[in-house]
C-alpha cells in the first residue's frame, strides 16, 4: 500500500493536528492563506525537476483549495486576492 503523500500526509501531523490547522490557529487565516499560495507556487515551480510532476501539481492544487476554504470560512481578503499572480510578477 503506498503511503498518501497528498492529502493529509503522516509527517505533516503531530498527534491529532495537522501543521496547517496549528498554523491557521498560531498565525491567522490571513498569514495561512497567504502560505497556502506561495506554498502552491513553490509546488508548481520545481514539478519538472523532483521526477513526481503529477504528485507536486497535485499539492500545488490541494493549497489552493485550502485558500479558497479559509477564505470562504472568513471572507478575509489579502492583497493577493484581488491579483493572485501579483506575488508572482
Amino acid at each position: 500500500m503506498e503511503k498518501e503523500m497528498v492529502n493529509h500526509p503522516d509527517h505533516y501531523k503531530t498527534g491529532k493536528f495537522e501543521c496547517i490547522d496549528v498554523m491557521l490557529e498560531i498565525f491567522g487565516p490571513q498569514a495561512t492563506m497567504d502560505f497556502c499560495l506561495l506554498n502552491s507556487f513553490k509546488y508548481l515551480y520545481r514539478c519538472n525537476a523532483k521526477g513526481k510532476k503529477d504528485e507536486d501539481i497535485a499539492k500545488a492544487m490541494w493549497y489552493i483549495d485550502k485558500y479558497l476554504e479559509i477564505s470562504k470560512d472568513t471572507n478575509t481578503k489579502s492583497p493577493a486576492t484581488k491579483d493572485p499572480l501579483r506575488i508572482w510578477g
